[in-house]
């Protein structure tokens, strides 16, 4: 029995000796890159304990996927990175117990299925026709990453789905936790770290509000990896989210918490500069208003936006008051004129059913005159008319067809008194920045699943996960 014992005990060092060596050896000859992959696996192996430690981890990378500091590459291969290895392990291993306890029933809800990945599915396949048809100048300037079929399903379909895949996972493991409140957690320090990352990178630039305020530094923060219009988005949403549960929450401690994170969210919030936000901003706060209607709400508030107006930066009120009084072009930066009108008659060319993902790369005027009679740009800021575009008006119909679905899912949960309060909460501000995100996206944004998404898809996972607890025996 000793013997045996001692043999097994021998083994298991050998085995751990050997797979140091051979990691050893990879790192000397692949660099960094393999590390990270090496720690990659060995996550993967504790999620296949429980899948629910994956979408922890995915809940607090996944605001951040975008960030420079998250490789894009390992070992030479585009699309192998940490976050990708995380997401398809903790799929395996939620799909594995699944099977094992008959609960991958709901995984999939129809809605999500039919009238939201259905129609990107579609569009992809159409799109994939027209690769070769892509204006050259988008490849002169290395504006898209992707010179084949292979590369087009890559970045233009399983790259955005890989969100919705995050959602499901979500939503998997709401199902089957107790405490749904506990993966706030998760999301508040995500949040930080975003903020905290926006915060010391103005910084430690020493450029001034003026200049950051001003129309030809709007890719100042790109550096960051993600355009200041989307992290300002971002932060919108994650307001609404961090109000709403402030409001709703019994815990002074996790009142504290939401409060400090609040006043990060809005900081990073107004240094993006980004106009688009400021109105879903705005909006937030109306509907916070209108929703909890009372004399003391109405003071507070009243209150802090005097604070607020008073305390603004003038920078904040010369990047609102930018193009005011030349126009309505001048107005939108340029988006009219040069953008909106030019791809209008690219939607009669398929308007039913679309021109496929990504179809502004090979429409008519980026061909012919992109950056001299046309912006020069991969994305139409607008999108309502990206998804005419794109998917045609059965695409559009469809996509909003499945916003309106959730933001009523929203809306139920958040009056739900079964629910807990802090999640009542979360819920409502899940309606309320849903409603702000529609808005925005009139000048800039997707209807597409994009990283500054994040927090979105993130309410929409809770919440598909909170509705299957409902229908559990």
């Amino acid at each position: 029995m000793a013997a045996a014992q001692a043999r097994q005990t021998f083994t298991g060092l050998a085995g751990i000796a050997l797979l140091g060596v051979f990691w050893g050896t990879v790192v000397a000859v692949a660099g960094v890159n393999a590390l990270i992959l090496c720690v990659s696996l060995i996550g993967c192996a504790f999620i296949l304990y429980d899948f629910r430690i994956g979408v922890v981890l995915l809940i607090l990378l996944m605001p951040l996927s975008t960030s420079p500091l998250m490789p894009r590459a390992m070992l030479g291969i585009t699309g192998l990175n940490p976050l990708n290895l995380l997401l398809l392990g903790t799929l395996g291993s939620c799909l594995l117990h699944g099977l094992s306890d008959g609960s991958l029933r709901g995984f999939l809800p129809r809605p999500l299925l039919w009238l939201y990945v259905a129609p990107i599915l579609a569009a992809g396949a159409l799109g994939a026709q027209h690769v070769g048809e892509i204006a050259p100048v988008f490849h002169a300037y290395d504006l898209v990453a992707f010179q084949d079929v292979a590369g087009y399903a890559r970045d233009m379909v399983a790259k955005p789905l890989s969100m919705v895949i995050f959602a499901l996972l979500v939503g998997a493991a709401v199902s089957k936790s107790a405490q749904t409140e506990k993966l706030l957690l998760p999301m508040v320090c995500s949040i930080w770290v975003a903020g905290l990352g926006v915060l010391a990178f103005v910084a430690q630039s020493g450029v001034a509000l003026h200049q950051l305020a001003s129309s030809g530094a709007r890719e100042f923060l790109s550096a960051l990896g993600m355009h200041a219009n989307d992290q300002g988005r971002l932060y919108a949403f994650a307001y609404a989210l961090l109000l709403f549960t402030w409001a709703e929450a019994k815990a002074p401690g996790l009142r504290a918490a939401l409060l400090a994170t609040m006043a990060l969210v809005v900081t990073a919030l107004v240094l993006t500069f980004s106009r688009g936000a400021f109105g879903g901003f705005i909006l937030v706060n109306l509907l916070f208003l209108l929703w909890r209607r009372s004399m003391k709400t109405l003071v507070l508030f009243g209150l802090a936006a005097s604070i607020a107006l008073f305390a603004l930066p003038a920078a904040v009120y010369e990047r609102l008051s930018t193009g005011g009084g030349e126009g309505l072009d001048a107005i939108s930066a340029g988006r009219i004129d040069w953008l909106w009108l030019p791809l209008l008659p690219e939607v009669m060319r398929s308007p039913v059913y679309g021109s496929g993902l990504g179809s502004i790369l090979w429409s008519q005027p980026m061909r012919l005159g992109g950056g001299a009679n046309v912006l020069l740009t991969t994305h139409p800021h607008n999108a309502y008319l990206q998804a005419l575009l794109d998917m045609g008006a059965l695409g559009l119909l469809l996509l909003c067809a499945y916003f309106a679905h959730v933001c009523r899912a929203f809306w139920k949960l958040g009056a739900d008194p079964a629910v807990d309060p802090a999640m009542r909460g979360f819920f409502q501000g899940a309606a309320a920045g849903l409603l702000g995100f529609l808005v925005s996206s009139i000048t800039d944004g997707s209807l597409m699943p994009r990283p500054e998404q994040a927090l979105l898809w993130l309410a929409i996972g809770m919440m598909y996960g909170q509705l299957n607890k409902r229908l559990a025996p």
